[in-house]
């Protein structure tokens, strides 16, 4: 799903226009985004957490050539925790 077919989703559900869901969801998600730079967690019960995790240097590997070592150096990262209801449905599908 991208973001224009959630727009469209919504819209149609809601009967709202689809420009006025846009810009609530554009501003939706920059203020999500604000607030993972400032270093807050962003929690949505029942839904997950995202937050921002420090990732520690390490050392890489190419496959093809093991020998070749390559320093990948610490970074953070954006990582989700899904909530309780989500980790439920989704341990519930039906394997393929």
């Amino acid at each position: 799903m991208t973001k224009r077919d959630l727009i469209v989703r919504i819209s149609k559900e809601t009967g709202l226009v689809q420009e006025d869901v846009q810009v609530v969801l554009q501003k939706s998600l920059d203020y999500i985004t604000e607030s993972l730079v400032r270093g807050e967690n962003v929690e949505f019960r029942n839904f997950g957490v995202f937050e921002v995790r420090q990732r520690n240097a390490r050392i890489g590997r190419n496959p093809n050539k093991p020998e070749h070592v390559v320093k990948i150096p610490a970074c953070k990262v954006v990582k989700f925790k899904p909530g309780k209801e989500m980790k439920t449905l989704i341990e519930n599908l039906p394997t393929s």
